[in-house]
């Protein structure tokens, strides 16, 4: 569906209606500094085709804003730019990170959005941008700094989360208790790399904008570009970093239960030992030999369970001071 088209004139946006079908002619017609701004979330083909067809889309990046299953990057058609950046979304119950994408074409006097997903809505960043007409006079490219911006800080938000979810777990497994980390872990490990599959691929494409080396990419709004690469880097170095301590946080957890268990293995064969040595003295003080020592001595029973009680306690003794027990 088209969420919502303008005019814009020096930062302004043009107080009369903008209609899809008329694109071309008001592109045409259009004053010096003017541009055209049109939103779309998850249009059907026919929808996409017709604003194609009015400001001369590529085939292939019309094709690419259909699918909606691409990978970050900026590429150059003719006269045009196209970029593709991944939307994200933490869900902190499930531990989930839900993926969206955002597709652009900017080109002379336009700039289109192609949305996919619930992720990612600008129309916050339209009303925003609005209200800053110093920026958005900039044209087109303005537009692209901020819908990137807003992605970019969507990903410090998901960043943060996860950070959260990650001291979760290390407080758990070096909690002392008996915990199924495992899981958790390999979770977040999974929700990591769709971050790091978000963040890697548009670091170099932001950081082109930012060094002016993308045509179309006014000078004046590549300082701006810079920011978001920064926050970008930063991202990217979060992610990295929490990748680290989940791995670290795994061996600490198998290690962890491997003590867990040979604690296990020391206490069950401490109780064994207890229960075997007065087993033993019982066995052979039942076996009914004629000529055993102490057979007949009128005291022998009570020696016998004097003597498992004592060495009993004994053992009990030494594997409590050794800490079998």
């Amino acid at each position: 569906m088209i969420v919502d088209s303008g005019l814009y004139r020096h930062g302004v946006r043009a107080p009369a209606p903008l209609a899809t079908s008329d694109l071309a002619r008001v592109r045409a017609e259009r004053a010096p500094g003017d541009f055209i701004w049109v939103g779309l979330h998850e249009p059907t083909p026919e929808e996409l085709q017709q604003i194609a067809d009015q400001l001369g889309f590529h085939p292939l990046a019309t094709e690419d804003a259909l699918k909606a299953h691409q990978r970050p990057k900026l590429e150059r058609y003719d006269q045009s730019l196209f970029l593709v950046l991944k939307t994200l979304t933490y869900i902190d119950a499930d531990d989930a990170v839900e993926t969206g994408e955002i597709s652009l074409f900017v080109g002379e006097g336009y700039v289109v959005t192609v949305r996919h997903g619930a992720g990612g809505d600008l129309s916050s960043t339209r009303a925003h941008l609005e209200e800053v007409s110093d920026v958005l006079g900039r044209g087109p490219a303005a537009v692209v700094y901020a819908v990137c911006d807003k992605v970019v800080d969507d990903y410090t938000l998901v960043g943060r989360s996860l950070e959260e979810d990650v001291d979760e777990v290390e407080q758990s497994v070096f909690s002392g208790e008996r915990t199924r980390d495992s899981e958790r872990i390999y979770t977040l490990k999974r929700e990591i790399a769709e971050v790091r599959r978000a963040v890697l691929p548009l670091r170099q494409p932001m950081m082109d904008c930012a060094e002016g080396r993308v045509p179309g990419i006014n000078g004046d709004v590549a300082p701006y570009f810079r920011d978001v690469a920064d926050h970008l880097s930063r991202v990217a170095e979060v992610v990295d970093n929490l990748d680290q301590l989940l791995s670290s946080a795994f061996d600490a957890h198998v290690a962890q239960i491997s003590v867990q268990q040979n604690d296990d293995m020391r206490t069950i064969s401490a109780g064994a030992a207890l229960v075997v040595v007065p087993t033993l003295i019982a066995g052979i003080y039942g076996m009914n030999f004629k000529h055993m020592p102490e057979l007949d001595w009128r005291y022998g029973y009570p020696f016998a369970l004097v003597m498992m009680v004592g060495v009993a306690a004994g053992l009990w003794v030494w594997f409590k001071r050794s800490g079998w027990l």
